[in-house]
């Protein structure tokens, strides 16, 4: 495997040494094309509905949105983002910045995403001038092979090299992808923490992403018809499959009740104690989160944990009350599902410390949503809570990863800093695939005094 492995890195690379001659005018066409793969329609949609029939996760018309918008906005914000030769002058630094490639890259995508997520990668490779192989999930091999196909297809109308897009051959296993993490000169890994732990420990440079389990507080200020909505949508879009989907709600005492009325309004059940307690034996069989669940709708959820009530036939997503965090509170983690764990809190003290012990058990790092018009609770989570974003009054699950209404990255791939075990915090995007050289130059010496730097300690303390 180690063998076929090479091969493919050899045409990757005869590839990338002939494509970082291009220059920036080249690199965008080719970034359009590969972008124009996913985006035409009739490809968009072949390939949602091959992701949802392969792997049996998400929705299809939700994945064709998926594919469309975070292609879209990922193609605005590398429009006219410099990445060939001189990005950025400082004259009073003396400094000069050149945008270099990385080489080749391996992109390792999870079958939740089987489209979109590799074909942001591969733009993003692309726009560096690299070469990209993709190692996708098993389950997401076919429609991975099918967009590799689609992009190699429109790159050809652009001159492009062949083999500057590739992917792993079927079938997609372990140690073919190990192989490929060792081999490759950057390794971007999005999906199961053990993949991402692989890439970090596959001995070349590594960005991996940490577990999601976002938490949502709502406070006393929030408009809470508009909080619901926003929540509903997250919790139920691709059937809950995205990381960035809310797993938690907490609700301050002085609205719960409110709360509660417009969540179910908004299409949540909540259920009572017996059902809890049967879903979370269905969920959590064997103290892991089981496959059948994940990325179900809300109905074929409970119909698979034995919940007959007719109002479940119709809910858009299910509720379940909890008191506390850990592996003896199931909910309180990732579900990838139209389940939500619902938290009352006593005030927003309380709030804070439920998200920080939900975080302690997982989710660390990620983000946080909070509904609020009080400022100062939303920078308090940014102060305290360990997270890398806070999204304010938004459908956390489409703002997280870059909006056209805010003004994050788009990516689908979110560090998490040292919190989540990354070494990266940013929404990853396209200069995390870009070496950079400085050209450094004398300026004019500006060399303190001892008085500058120590005055003020030697004031207060003394020499």
């Amino acid at each position: 495997m180690d063998k076929a492995v090479t091969q493919l890195i050899e045409a990757a690379r005869a590839a990338q040494r002939r494509y970082e001659t291009w220059d920036q005018a080249g690199v965008d066409a080719l970034v359009a094309a590969a972008g124009w793969a996913i985006m035409e329609p009739g490809r968009n949609r072949a390939l949602a509905e091959m992701a949802v029939r392969d792997t049996g996760l998400g929705v299809v018309e939700d994945k064709v949105t998926k594919n469309h918008r975070k292609t879209l906005g990922l193609l605005r914000d590398l429009k006219g983002a410099k990445s060939v030769g001189v990005i950025a002058e400082y004259p009073e630094r003396g400094i000069v910045e050149i945008a270099r490639p990385v080489g080749v890259v391996a992109a390792i995508t999870p079958s939740t995403n089987p489209g979109a997520t590799p074909a942001n990668k591969i733009i993003n490779a692309l726009k560096g001038r690299n070469a990209v192989i993709v190692a996708p999930s098993p389950k997401g091999a076919s429609t991975c092979a099918a967009l590799v196909g689609y992009v190699t297809a429109e790159l050809a109308k652009v001159g492009a090299p062949d083999n500057l897009v590739q992917m792993l051959p079927a079938p997609i296993t372990k140690n073919a992808t190990h192989a490929l993490m060792r081999q490759s000169d950057l390794v971007v890994a999005t999906g199961s923490q053990a993949n991402v732990r692989a890439a970090y420990a596959s001995g070349t440079p590594a960005f991996g992403v940490g577990a999601g389990n976002v938490a949502s507080i709502i406070d006393a200020s929030a408009d809470l018809a508009d909080a619901a909505a926003a929540i509903a949508r997250s919790k139920t879009f691709d059937n809950a499959t995205s990381c960035s989907s809310e797993n938690s709600v907490v609700i301050l005492d002085a609205v719960y009740s409110g709360a509660m009325a417009a969540l179910t309004a908004a299409g949540g059940m909540l259920l009572d104690a017996a059902e809890k307690a049967r879903l979370q034996a269905v969920m959590w069989p064997e103290g892991k989160l089981a496959a059948q669940v994940t990325a179900q709708d809300a109905p074929r959820i409970a119909q698979i944990a034995g919940l007959e009530s007719e109002a479940l036939q119709t809910a858009r997503f299910l509720m379940v009350e909890e008191t506390g965090a850990g592996p003896e509170f199931p909910f309180s983690g990732e579900k990838l599902s139209p389940v939500l764990a619902v938290y009352r809190a006593r005030d927003f003290d309380h709030a804070c410390a439920i998200v920080g012990d939900i975080y302690a058990f997982q989710g660390a790092g990620h983000s946080v949503s909070i509904h609020s018009a009080d400022d100062a609770h939303i920078l308090r989570l940014g102060l305290e809570l360990p997270v890398s974003r806070v999204i304010v009054n938004q459908i956390h699950c489409y703002a997280t990863g870059g909006s056209f209404d805010n003004g994050l990255p788009f990516s689908l791939s979110m560090g998490c800093g040292t919190w989540g075990r990354n070494n990266f915090s940013d929404n990853m995007n396209y200069r995390h695939y870009l070496n950079i050289t400085r050209i450094s130059r004398r300026i004019a010496p500006r060399e303190p005094a001892l008085d500058e730097i120590f005055g003020e300690h030697f004031r207060k303390y003394g020499k």
